[in-house]
């Protein structure tokens, strides 16, 4: 017997936080389309399982201890709406990507993230087939010492940036991203 609609939004977020591979095949439609995966690597825009588990892969290169803590879900007919709290510690690159390129890098803060988001789920055939966020980033960032820019922060993100270390984070982290999805 498969999973009902909630199992089905928790599970989505836990794979997330696991890389649950058994995981992301009884919860992931083979079809899933992911509406956020643009700023993300590459491997994270392909359908499926795959897509899910690189883009876990990437967000917990990021931050560790990486948890969705769900504070509410509900549904109705083919869709599940789950808001919660996106909590970890950033102790890796944080790389968002833009147009399959580097767009920004912020280096390690040891900092704590927790922010609220709210995602739609939509479901077929007894599984996730499509996912789309509203995330409050700009609380993520503030967290993070980004916005409003701090000058250490801005001046670590420049200095990589020069250094090539954005850009060989961002190399590692798209392979890692890419191994994920290969193991799917």
């Amino acid at each position: 017997m498969g999973m009902d609609a909630l199992e089905l939004g928790r599970g989505l977020f836990r794979i997330l936080e696991t890389g649950d591979r058994a995981l992301a095949a009884d919860v992931v439609h083979e079809e899933f389309r992911n509406r956020e995966a643009a700023v993300s690597p590459e491997a994270c825009s392909i359908p499926g399982p795959a897509g899910v588990l690189a883009s876990g892969a990437w967000m917990r290169s990021a931050f560790s201890d990486l948890r969705f803590a769900v504070e509410d879900i509900a549904h109705q007919d083919d869709q599940v709406w789950v808001r919660l709290r996106m909590q970890g510690r950033h102790t890796g690159p944080f790389v968002k990507f833009r147009n399959g390129g580097l767009d920004q890098a912020v280096p390690p803060t040891g900092r704590e993230i927790d922010f609220e988001q709210i995602h739609v789920l939509a479901l077929r055939e007894g599984k996730v087939v499509s996912h789309e966020a509203v995330r409050d980033d700009i609380t993520m960032l503030g967290q993070l010492g980004v916005f409003p820019p701090e000058p250490a922060g801005m001046l670590r993100m420049v200095g990589w940036r020069l250094t090539g270390r954005a850009k060989r984070a961002a190399q590692a982290v798209t392979a890692q991203a890419a191994e994920a999805a290969a193991r799917a």
